[in-house]
């Protein structure tokens, strides 16, 4: 492809789901209500795993990871749709756009990780269960957690950088 005499995209137009003021307050509101029922359930989640000693255990440690990556996922899309929503403004830049797609691959991707690891774990659990303690580790678990963390993050770099090859 020839880079000739082209003029890059500073910012996209966001088309919403309404134009109906009335429409919009309610959708604002189910929207808000929402993302805060996630982001309080999962962070109650994660706060009784870690306050009780009882869940110190490998499975609700991947359990309050999955919480976190969940927290990710809908926070990169519903703040801002909640500021659109409130600001009237349907504008966003090309970096929001492209940061914005990145962490929309990346928390997915980290969930079915995760999945996948918890899923090992009760394989463990079930076909091993005398060396279970010995083979699910607190270093394993954590190895696997940050590799699903690291796995997720540069699997999502190529279509990133697929995208930012793109003209606009």
């Amino acid at each position: 492809m020839e880079r000739g005499n082209q003029t890059g995209a500073g910012n996209f137009i966001l088309l919403g789901f309404s134009d109906d003021p009335d429409l919009q307050s309610l959708l604002f509101g189910l929207l808000l209500s929402m993302y805060l029922v996630t982001v309080l359930g999962n962070m109650l989640i994660i706060l009784a795993t870690v306050s009780d000693s009882h869940l110190h255990t490998p499975v609700y440690f991947f359990l309050s990871n999955l919480s976190l990556a969940d927290i990710g996922f809908t926070s990169t899309t519903v703040p801002k749709a909640l500021r659109n929503i409130q600001t009237q403004s349907r504008v966003i830049t090309f970096a929001g756009c492209i940061s914005q797609i990145y962490f929309f691959v990346v928390f997915p991707c980290q969930d079915n990780l995760l999945l996948t690891v918890m899923a090992y774990d009760r394989f463990i659990a079930v076909c091993h269960p005398l060396h279970y303690v010995s083979i699910m580790n607190s270093r394993l678990c954590l190895l696997m957690a940050l590799g699903s963390c690291l796995i997720s993050v540069l699997d999502s770099l190529p279509e990133i950088m697929t995208i930012l090859r793109l003209s606009f």
